[in-house]
């Protein structure tokens, strides 16, 4: 029979008891990587919820166009002033007078000596006509004198002389050959024996070199194509020490020409007044006053002389220049000479005085003498 074996319980001590009464992994921590991933989930909640609680990105700005202002009344730069002159001189004025510039036939032989009006003119042209005699062809228009003379014929090259500033020429009278050029020129003729009015005759010399005229009765003559101003013949430097030959030209004291057999002119250069002192020879050339005659520019201008188809008394031939070209000139100015070249493109073209570099020479403002050399009979000498 089978036998039943009954189990009596035995002791246990504390610590079998503990060990006995817990359930299988209870109370130990857990395994390592069990841990890993439960740290890893937490640090991934903590960036989901960092990133929910952060403040949204700011939106840049729309583009903003700045368009500068702009000043329409700026207005445009300032023009730069240029003086007024008087258009023969270079001389400033305030206003030019509308009045022509007058050309007088002015006799220059040592009978009619001091001659009346020539120390008023703005340029005066010294020419060699028939008999080897100069004569002066005397342009005023900055100033008006009373009375110039003695007045006397025109000439060949008078034309010439006066059609580039389209004024008045006033003469005794001419041949009609000469009378016929001068109408067909750009000047209108002031003519004694064509009945002109402003000339009338002095007792104090004897015909025909008695003739005098009033430079306003001659403006007063004009037509209605012949009252403008003269347009500017010669080139000005703003002042005197501007000027061409004094800014660079050879110092000079003195010249002396032989424009024919029968006339050499002279000039000296006057440092004090500050312009050269016309003698005829060795005698002064004086005014009616005593004053001797003066310029502030002197012009030489080497030009060709042939004799023309007119003639004189006792069948001498008349001569004239030849003023269309160009040919050499010499310019003083402030005690100093430069060599240059005149250049006249047309009968009625003004001429133009140029330097060795085709540059215009400037004159200093004031009046103008123009010494008219015949090209191979006359002669200037600079001291």
């Amino acid at each position: 029979m089978a036998r039943t074996t009954a189990t009596t319980p035995q002791h246990v001590g504390p610590q079998a008891r503990t060990t006995a009464g817990r359930v299988p992994g209870a109370g130990r921590a857990p395994h390592r990587p069990v841990r890993a991933a439960l740290a890893g989930m937490v640090l991934v909640s903590l960036a989901l919820v960092s990133a929910c609680s952060s403040p949204p990105a700011p939106e840049a700005p729309d583009p903003v166009t700045v368009t500068p202002t702009i000043d329409d009344n700026r207005g445009n730069p300032p023009e730069p002033v240029v003086p007024v002159v008087w258009p023969l001189t270079g001389v400033p004025v305030e206003a030019v007078p509308e009045r022509p510039a007058v050309s007088v036939k002015i006799e220059n032989t040592s009978s009619v000596r001091p001659q009346s009006g020539l120390d008023q003119a703005d340029v005066v042209w010294e020419t060699i006509v028939e008999f080897e005699v100069s004569r002066f062809v005397a342009v005023f228009h900055s100033q008006v004198p009373e009375e110039v003379g003695p007045i006397r014929s025109v000439r060949p090259m008078d034309p010439a002389i006066t059609a580039p500033m389209r004024g008045l020429i006033a003469f005794s009278g001419g041949q009609p050959g000469i009378l016929a050029m001068v109408d067909a020129s750009a000047s209108q003729p002031i003519s004694q024996d064509a009945g002109a009015g402003g000339m009338y005759r002095i007792r104090t010399r004897s015909a025909p070199h008695n003739v005098y005229g009033s430079v306003q009765a001659f403006i007063d003559e004009a037509d209605e194509n012949h009252r403008a101003s003269p347009a500017q013949q010669f080139a000005f430097a703003q002042r005197a020490d501007l000027a061409t030959a004094p800014a660079g030209g050879t110092p000079a004291g003195s010249l002396a020409f032989r424009l024919s057999g029968q006339s050499s002119p002279s000039w000296a250069w006057d440092p004090t007044g500050g312009v050269w002192l016309r003698s005829e020879g060795s005698t002064p050339a004086t005014a009616p006053s005593g004053a001797q005659l003066t310029s502030v520019n002197v012009v030489a201008v080497t030009a060709n002389h042939p004799a023309t188809g007119f003639g004189a008394q006792g069948g001498a031939a008349v001569p004239t220049y030849e003023l269309v070209g160009e040919g050499p000139a010499t310019v003083a100015t402030g005690g100093h000479v430069v060599e240059g070249t005149w250049r006249k493109g047309a009968e009625d073209a003004p001429m133009e005085l140029v330097d060795a570099g085709g540059q215009p020479i400037l004159l200093a403002p004031g009046n103008t003498w123009v010494e008219m050399i015949p090209a191979g009979k006359g002669s200037l000498t600079v001291g």
